[in-house]
């Protein structure tokens, strides 16, 4: 009986271990987005400048960010208008695909999955799973697009149920320090 047990755990662990594949650094193409990023930002909540601290967590399971964003009063707006959200980004083994889930101050949760990515690895296209505390069929998409070592853009675009993606916000992020 014993010597059953052993025999079974070892193909087990073999089994195991043969299906267990070297993905490298999965985070490879996300590298870039390390850092503290200054941000102009223009859209549905009109003109305004970001903060952005990016960094990997969790012995580099996760990807995460901290936004704040400042926007300037206007006639539709006259107050002005302050936004923050934390945005995780993991990697799902089961899916082999990359997550993103928001959490914005207004009480939206988004979560995302990674669309496409270019082939020079410079654009990522995130569209939505879920949102929750939306009206049901809302969706939205986030594009981030590295313009240049130090410089990257972000539009983030919704879309009601039954219509098209529209822009509400776009943002260019600059970087201050890596």
């Amino acid at each position: 009986m014993i010597l059953k047990t052993i025999i079974c755990f070892i193909g087990i662990t073999g089994l195991l271990l043969a299906q267990e594949k070297d993905t490298g650094d999965v985070w490879e193409h996300f590298r870039f987005f390390e850092g503290e990023w200054s941000g102009e930002e223009t859209g549905k909540a009109g003109i305004g400048k970001g903060e952005r601290t990016v960094e990997f967590i969790m012995q580099d399971k996760y990807l995460f960010y901290k936004n704040i964003s400042r926007f300037e009063p206007q006639e539709k707006n006259p107050k002005g208008e302050t936004h923050e959200d934390w945005t995780f980004f993991s990697y799902d083994n089961n899916r082999q695909a990359y997550i993103l889930r928001e959490f914005h101050s207004e009480g939206f949760v988004n979560q995302y999955i990674l669309d496409s990515l270019s082939e020079d690895n410079k654009t990522f296209i995130y569209t939505s799973e879920l949102i929750e505390n939306a009206p049901s069929g809302m969706r939205a998409r986030v594009t981030f697009s590295i313009l240049n070592e130090n410089k990257f853009r972000e539009i983030f675009e919704m879309a009601f149920p039954g219509k098209e993606f529209s822009i509400w916000l776009e943002n260019i992020w600059t970087r201050r320090y890596k």
